[in-house]
């Protein structure tokens, strides 16, 4: 079934507002406080890029926090959880939060499209790389037609400054490959914990590592 839907009330010019964060790894210290801040600075979305678990050891209290301040989530599996594991958080959740691996969402005119996952490093069962970018195009066609897109993936790019912060997680061609073709404004993305903050560009694109502690990012 396709996701390609647009969330929240009314689609208009205004400026969205959202804090994004990953590798989470099942600290409910962490997401209390990333759902306080979200409250606080009244964001419009969170977004989470993967890894929300620590080996699907637990996935109580993950988006719970945020939806109980009715706070929007869209989420993507990281290396640490199953896209089985993403969906059922997701729907826990529904309508409040969504799995967008391989789908799409629009919202205030912006489209969101993402893919979760990696392509060369557990605990799960890595994803191919031509599957990755045959999910990330799934997404992206369905919004392909709005003029500002955010691309949210758990791995980052390969040939980045993020790469090279870690000796053993290596970037995905994949996407590095949908940025150069699709052009979204941003790439949101995590997995590399050393990187955490890290801002650098592909083009015109935007790729940010938000980290654990999350960013907020404007559009």
């Amino acid at each position: 079934m396709e996701k390609k839907k647009e969330i929240g009330k009314g689609a208009g010019s205004e400026g969205l507002k959202i804090l994004a964060a990953s590798d989470i790894h099942g600290d409910t210290d962490l997401v209390k406080k990333l759902a306080e801040q979200a409250e606080k600075e009244n964001v419009d979305l969170v977004v989470l890029c993967g890894d929300l678990t620590l080996g699907e050891m637990s996935t109580e209290n993950l988006i719970g926090p945020f939806a109980k301040r009715h706070k929007k989530v869209l989420l993507i599996p990281g290396n640490h959880e199953t896209v089985a594991t993403a969906d059922f958080l997701a729907e826990l959740y529904e309508p409040e939060a969504r799995n967008i691996h391989g789908y799409s969402v629009k919202y205030k005119d912006v489209g969101i499209f993402g893919a979760g996952g990696a392509t060369n490093v557990g605990p799960q069962p890595p994803i191919d790389e031509d599957e990755m970018y045959d999910l990330l195009k799934k997404g992206f066609d369905k919004i392909r037609y709005l003029k500002k897109k955010i691309m949210v993936t758990h791995i980052h790019p390969t040939d980045t400054k993020m790469e090279k912060l870690s000796r053993f997680v290596p970037g995905s061609e994949a996407v590095k490959k949908a940025v150069e073709r699709f052009k979204p404004d941003i790439l949101l993305c995590g997995h590399v914990h050393e990187a955490e903050g890290l801002e650098e560009k592909i083009g015109k694109t935007r790729v940010i590592n938000v980290g654990r502690k999350g960013k907020i990012i404007n559009i």
